[in-house]
């Protein structure tokens, strides 16, 4: 008899097979003596359109809300199918035993399993590999340690409660709304409480009045000073009358060291990586958005197997894996790392409560290497980016603390403070890793004493105003999410307890998705690196029912979904709450006296349906839509391309259509597409007119995929 593995992806199914013998290729799977291996192709199988329950919901009507089946149905994707039925009648095959659950280690991960299974209503014996990274060392310690399939059956339940009810809330409350105001408006529990927060830090920034403030600087020999004022203790003053009376009293007097405070300091590294921690490092420093980040973590994991299983929100890892520790070390003693790793690897190494602890961790550890060999030469320029914040931040654990001694003196001049801070570098210890080799910011300050008298050579005044909080980009609004309790000041101690519990609103591996799909609505836009709200966005939140507008919602959804997960509450139970809470919000959007109006709306009349047009930005650039949810047409106005403006290096937009095409940046450039042939075969690399061409067509295909994805989303909302 054999065993049936269920992979959750093709790449991973190919690893499990390499690493247990079955390697054999077969159509849709591998086979071996002992195993057999399939896949899924991410999900095979979701819930069923409402179409599917009844025919009538095929056409939107508000008379028809809310939809509430009395039993969930599953469906199989359409472009799944042939994966599915190969899997099925593997599940079916005589000589298999049990069926090995593979997918990702964590709860959707077992819903992609469970559902499949509960689709083909196979029964056979159910067992769990669950590992977090897939060398070829860490699949076959896995199947040596294979779990019960019913340890994890609350697993499921929870993964099933929470797709269910965002299914009934989301799928009900937009249709309600987009029918409602006639315009395709999206609601959900997540991605709506997101745009109230991004709505909130707007409203912010746009009530900031600024504050001026006031201060003074003195200057004596080879160093200088700042005033404190004694009742804020703060080095500036609103009041700029009190910061001119401190002027006039000290000016030519002589000033008297009070104190040297001198005391040795110490810095240890931060935390391992989370997901959100990485995203938010790789856009800071690279640009990435979140969700390109993810896909590039993939790879590292899946393909190159480099990096352990990258959807994870913990930042240590547990006491059993430091025997591994070693051999990660020598995976990526290679190119820049191994100046670093050489003096590690002759060491002990010891785990220490700065990144091991196993009360921190979950599901799954921090992301750090695995102990496959790291080949430089097969990485990306991307993915080498993304190793290396992993792999120099996985380092530094191991490099001794960054020891400085810090010295403050006090120096008073007509009974007022003045302080300065200097530092003397004692040990570099883990900033070595990050080739952070200069201390610039920290002066050092000359050897003086308690009761030295200085001659004060200058006294300057200093002011500035205050400044608004800054608006997010997508790393800032990924933390916001992930820590929303600054967005919820009217909310109990307990919700904002319950939220920080929980991780905050969606989870780490939803939330690139969350931003994606904001994106796609037409909801946010960016500017530059800055995340705004877009007018659509707002009167969105203007008509939501104000509970889904609110992290709250979700705070109390994912208290209850850890609950049906640790066995504490029943799925039904949970569900039954949030059909009545469906058709609470179905019934208010119903009501609701609110109007929506489009304010982007264009005088370019569609060639389809004779409709003005909205203008809508993308991160590909700009289109023009029909404001006709029905008819859906759509026509590209710019695309933000790869090609970058000889002046600024900046990414050009491509307007107009055929030979007639101009590049246009930002900063002012403009050229024709005959110019730009004709530059790009001057220079060094020349680009001939047949790869200009390619490199069009394959813009044109980037915008095809948005506009295909665009038009499905718009198919969806359709009567």
């Amino acid at each position: 008899m054999k065993k049936l593995v269920l992979a959750e992806k093709p790449s991973v199914a190919k690893d499990i097979s390499k690493a247990i013998g079955a390697n054999q290729n077969r159509n849709g799977y591998m086979e071996g003596t002992n195993y057999i291996v399939t896949w899924a192709l991410g999900h095979l199988v979701t819930l069923a359109d409402p179409e599917e329950y009844n025919k009538k919901y095929g056409t939107w009507n508000m008379d028809d809300l809310p939809m509430i089946p009395e039993k969930t149905k599953l469906s199989i994707i359409k472009n799944s199918k042939k994966q599915f039925y190969t899997v099925k009648e593997l599940m079916e095959r005589k000589d298999v035993s049990e069926i090995i659950i593979a997918t990702d280690a964590g709860r959707e991960g077992e819903l992609v399993a469970r559902w499949i299974i509960e689709l083909t209503r196979a029964k056979k014996p159910l067992k769990r590999l669950w590992i977090s990274s897939v060398t070829e060392k860490a699949i076959k310690e896995g199947f040596s340690k294979l779990q019960d399939g019913n340890k994890y059956i609350n697993l499921y339940n929870s993964a099933q409660a929470r797709a269910e009810a965002d299914w009934l809330v989301g799928i009900n409350a937009t249709r309600a709304l987009t029918l409602k105001h006639n315009t395709p408006l999206s609601l959900g529990r997540v991605q709506t409480p997101t745009l109230a927060i991004i709505q909130q830090r707007e409203d912010e920034i746009r009530s900031f009045v600024p504050k001026p403030f006031f201060g003074l600087k003195a200057d004596f020999e080879g160093f200088s000073s700042v005033w404190i004022d004694s009742k804020s203790n703060d080095t500036k003053t609103f009041h700029k009358e009190v910061r001119d009376s401190v002027k006039n009293s000290i000016t030519g007097l002589e000033a008297k060291v009070v104190s040297v405070d001198r005391k040795d300091k110490k810095e240890y590294p931060k935390e391992l990586y989370d997901l959100t921690t990485l995203q938010k490092d790789a856009n800071q420093k690279f640009g990435y958005s979140p969700k390109e980040t993810l896909s590039i973590m993939q790879k590292l994991y899946e393909q190159h197997k480099v990096l352990t299983y990258p959807r994870t929100d913990s930042r240590y890892i547990t006491s059993d894996m430091v025997d591994t520790i070693k051999d990660r070390l020598k995976a990526i003693n290679t190119g820049s790392y191994r100046d670093l790793v050489q003096p590690l690897i002759k060491a002990e190494i010891k785990g220490n409560k700065n990144f091991v602890d196993n009360t921190k961790v979950s599901d799954h550890h921090a992301i750090i290497p695995t102990e496959e060999p790291l080949r430089l030469d097969e990485l990306s320029d991307k993915e080498r980016k993304v190793f290396d914040l992993v792999a120099r931040n996985f380092l530094s654990m191991f490099y001794p603390p960054y020891e400085y001694e810090e010295t403050t003196i006090k120096i008073e001049i007509n009974k007022n403070i003045f302080i300065t801070k200097g530092r003397i570098l004692k040990n570099f210890g883990f900033k070595t890793v990050f080739g952070d080799s200069n201390d610039e910011k920290h002066p050092i300050l000359p050897n003086i004493k308690i009761g030295d008298t200085l001659k004060l050579k200058g006294i300057y005044e200093t002011e500035g105003k205050t400044s608004p909080p800054g608006r997010f980009n997508e790393g800032t609004l990924l933390q916001a999410m992930e820590n929303p309790v600054k967005f919820m000041a009217d909310a109990s101690r307990e919700l904002k307890e319950i939220i920080s519990e929980t991780g905050g609103i969606g989870t780490v591996a939803t939330r690139a998705d969350i931003i994606d799909k904001l994106y796609k609505s037409f909801l946010i836009e960016q500017r530059g690196k800055e995340v705004m709200i877009t007018g659509k966005g707002k009167q969105l939140l203007d008509l939501a029912p104000i509970d889904l507008k609110s992290p709250e919602l979700t705070a109390t959804w994912e208290k209850k979904l850890k609950e049906i997960e640790n066995g504490r509450v029943k799925k039904d139970d949970f569900l039954k709450d949030i059909k009545a809470y469906t058709k609470s919000v179905v019934d208010e959007i119903r009501k609701s006296d609110a109007t929506f109006k489009h304010d982007n709306l264009t005088k370019t009349k569609c060639p389809e349906c004779g409709k003005f047009m909205l203008e809508v930005k993308s991160k590909r650039g700009k289109s023009y839509i029909c404001q006709d949810r029905e008819c859906g047409y759509r026509k590209s106005i710019s695309t933000l391309t790869n090609a970058r403006c000889p002046n600024c290096k900046k990414k050009m937009e491509l307007t107009g259509e055929g030979e007639g095409r101009i590049f246009s940046c930002s900063c002012g450039y403009r050229e024709k597409l005959s110019t730009f042939e004709a530059r790009k075969k001057e220079e060094k690399n020349k680009l001939g007119k047949k790869e200009v061409q390619t490199y069009l067509k394959k813009q044109e295909k980037s915008d095809e995929v948005l506009n295909n994805s665009l038009a499905d989303q718009l198919k969806k909302l359709k009567f």
